[in-house]
């Protein structure tokens, strides 16, 4: 089976209810996956450690620490 994923930003309503229009055919099974937000203060620290990985990546300066 064939799968094809779409990704919506949305606010839940009152009660907890959300409201979304996709594009597939009334009647189709899905399944929904809800990611909150988190309200973390280390998230922006966590996440430019994440993404700045590639200073690490450096093979001039691997070669001098296999050489100390």
């Amino acid at each position: 089976m064939t799968q094809t994923a779409y990704r919506f930003a949305a606010e839940v309503g009152a009660e907890g209810k959300l409201e979304l229009k996709v594009p597939v055919p009334a009647g189709t099974s899905v399944e929904v996956v809800v990611l909150a937000a988190q309200n973390d203060e280390a998230a922006d620290l966590v996440n430019a450690a994440e993404t700045s990985l590639e200073f690490w990546d450096n093979p001039q300066d691997d070669a001098d620490w296999n050489d100390a």
